[in-house]
């Protein structure tokens, strides 16, 4: 693998499995510091440990990002890992799927905390470090949900419509200091988290339909993060990269 994040200093939240894990993984392949982010030191070391087997950086920052102060705190941790802020990766999210009755607010909170708030105040920090001349690059998490959604899942549909809008308009507001703004729009991906909404037939079901003929992997959408966050993506900014195999825009 090239090289091409070599020295960056990345952060990137909900890295203790599946997509974040995979993503730090491959950015520190291609020469990133990475700060491994997650809620516990059980999640998070063991992608630490790997990455140093690889001969790769990586450090631990076990913290709660489901506030402004533990998403501030993270970012500050990882500044701190070389003296510099070059790419933030917002992949944390806590999902749960209900059907419109059954909402709870306390539910509404959490997943608005962790998936929503969190990328507001992400900003914030982020504006604060990243070198004024380097720039930097922020890629968030998105869903196809934010596109083409299913029933009993208004709040998780919401929030990942709403990341879009963040990121369109924080890419207009940073992008005169060099700090582009991007985020990406997975389909169902095999996870730990994902596997309680997913069986053979729904596998199978959208397998049929998906135009590349499989599901997607966590090494598809971590590829699409590590090249937004690249020099390859120096010239785009705003923009919602759909990473699904075809299946949003060719089934009506």
């Amino acid at each position: 693998m090239n090289q091409d994040l070599l020295g960056r200093v990345a952060l990137i939240t909900g890295a203790g499995a599946g997509i974040g894990r995979e993503t730090a993984l491959q950015m520190a392949a291609r020469g990133a510091i990475v700060g491994v982010n997650d809620l516990k030191e059980e999640l998070v070391m063991p992608v630490v440990d790997e990455i140093r087997a690889r001969g790769g950086q990586a450090h631990a920052i076990v913290q709660n990002i489901a506030s402004r102060e533990g998403i501030r705190e993270a970012i500050q941790r990882a500044h701190g890992l070389g003296g510099r802020f070059d790419i933030l990766v917002n992949n944390a999210a806590w999902v749960r799927y209900q059907a419109i009755p059954e909402i709870m607010s306390e539910t509404v909170e959490r997943m608005l905390d962790v998936g929503f708030k969190s990328v507001l105040w992400s900003l914030q920090e982020a504006v604060a470090l990243m070198d004024p001349e380097r720039g930097g690059a922020i890629v968030n998490v998105a869903s196809v949900a934010a596109l083409r959604s299913a029933a009993n899942s208004v709040v998780y549909s919401g929030i990942k419509a709403g990341i879009l809008g963040i990121t369109r308009a924080a890419a207009a507001e940073l992008g005169p200091r060099n700090i582009r703004v991007n985020a990406v729009c997975p389909s169902a991906v095999p996870t730990e988290g994902t596997q309680r909404n997913r069986n053979a037939e729904r596998d199978a079901n959208r397998i049929a339909r998906t135009p590349l003929g499989r599901l997607g992997t966590v090494e598809d959408i971590a590829r699409s993060i590590c090249f937004l966050a690249s020099d390859d993506a120096a010239f785009i900014t705003a923009q919602a990269l759909v990473v699904d195999g075809g299946i949003t825009l060719t089934n009506i």
